[in-house]
């Protein structure tokens, strides 16, 4: 159980290997921002060899400088054309455009792509390096929602590994190397609970957008963090963790656990169960996944074993947070579902944060989505694509009724 292709055990002398050449795909964003300073602390053993970025075009410099990769990749065309790229390194080539990400996906020269652009705007430069047989570091979760069954095949024809980021699935992933796959009972995923876990329902009608991206424990990108605070990012990982480890929906737990400390759970058929537990820093599994299958030194904290410690965990209620129950509904169905619920969401919350929607009415636009469209089993690539579109739609239609 796990990723679809694991790569075996590699030289018993890993300093003695060349630099794993890593591309960063949102190089801007949270995760990118962490993803380079373990790459920073790697001692050249991991080395930037591109770095993308959408809009935020003067990081994206102030970053090459730092890295000096053989590539920057700026997405959004028209910001590219109009920034005057003073001060990017002349040994680093400018590339711009969509497609230039799965260019560089597929490229020789890239070992492991790191996929940290949010949303399905980061759907293509997953593909294509899965497609070229790569190493996929995963912090992307709405590839696997979208198109979980047809990523895994290719996966498997083309040999690639998907290794995940995500703390959750990270955690999950460390886990299951405690037993076997037939050994394995369920797996449980914890959540904070959000930072309105113990708001009623009044108090949550009138969260604002600030509100709303003050996430107790995590620092994040504002559309993660009000996933977050929604819930809805629970849902999106119960459908990734269905298709990262190939379990049904019945076979996923999830438990409010508001410290943050323990990422997630594994029970095995014994009653046994296996957590990995950390402080909540992104650092630790990004360095898991990219130094794959190697522990090197700390980047992030440890915990302080010397302090007395406080961990709580209790069900997620349902009716408290119907994003869950919307996550386990895709997850049983697969098909479609994923992509339309995900589309849905990017939709809700980029409604929300520009003051178009409440903050209630996210999950309740995203149920609605995946309640009307026309379910299909066994979509193909082309058929995701239009039901995304169709999906976004739908929901500024729903905000504008």
């Amino acid at each position: 159980m796990g990723p679809s292709q694991l790569p075996s055990e590699v030289s018993s002398n890993p300093q003695a290997e060349s630099p794993r050449r890593i591309a960063v795909m949102g190089a801007t964003g949270s995760i990118g921002d962490n993803a380079l300073q373990v790459i920073a602390a790697s001692q050249g053993r991991l080395t930037a060899v591109a770095l993308s970025a959408h809009s935020r075009l003067e990081r994206l410099v102030e970053l090459a400088k730092k890295f000096t990769p053989k590539w920057v990749i700026a997405t959004d065309e028209v910001a590219a054309k109009a920034y005057k790229w003073r001060g990017l390194p002349k040994e680093t080539e400018l590339l711009v455009g969509a497609e230039a990400l799965e260019q560089v996906a597929r490229d020789a020269e890239v070992d492991t792509v790191l996929a940290a652009i949010v949303g399905s705007a980061g759907l293509g430069s997953t593909l294509a390096a899965v497609e070229a047989g790569k190493t996929v570091a995963l912090a992307n979760k709405e590839t696997l929602v979208a198109a979980g069954p047809i990523v895994k095949k290719l996966a498997d024809k083309h040999g690639a590994t998907l290794l995940p980021v995500d703390s959750e699935h990270s955690a999950i992933f460390q886990s299951l190397k405690s037993g076997t796959r037939s050994e394995v009972h369920r797996i449980v995923i914890t959540a904070s609970g959000g930072p309105f876990r113990t708001w009623n329902a009044d108090a949550l009608r009138q969260v604002t957008v600030d509100e709303a991206l003050a996430h107790p424990t995590w620092d994040m990108g504002p559309k993660i963090t009000i996933d977050s605070a929604t819930l809805m990012n629970k849902a999106l990982e119960i459908v990734e963790a269905r298709w990262l480890f190939d379990l049904p929906a019945d076979r996923i737990e999830v438990m409010i656990h508001p410290q943050c400390i323990v990422h997630s759970m594994v029970e095995f058929v014994d009653g046994s169960v296996i957590a990995q537990m950390s402080p909540p820093d992104m650092r630790l599994p990004i360095q898991y996944a990219l130094e794959y299958p190697h522990r090197r030194e700390a980047v992030a904290p440890r915990i302080d074993w010397t302090q007395r410690m406080h961990l709580e965990f209790e069900p997620a209620d349902i009716g408290r947070y119907p994003a869950i129950e919307l996550g386990f509904r895709a997850a049983r169905k697969g098909g479609t579902a994923g992509v339309v619920v995900n589309a849905a969401n990017e939709t809700a919350v980029a409604q929300f944060l520009e003051g178009e929607l409440h903050f209630t009415e996210i999950v309740p636009a995203c149920k609605s989505v995946l309640e009307s469209h026309n379910f299909n089993p066994t979509p193909t690539l082309d058929e995701l694509a239009k039901l995304d579109q169709w999906a976004r739609r739908e929901v500024e239609n729903w905000v504008c009724a």
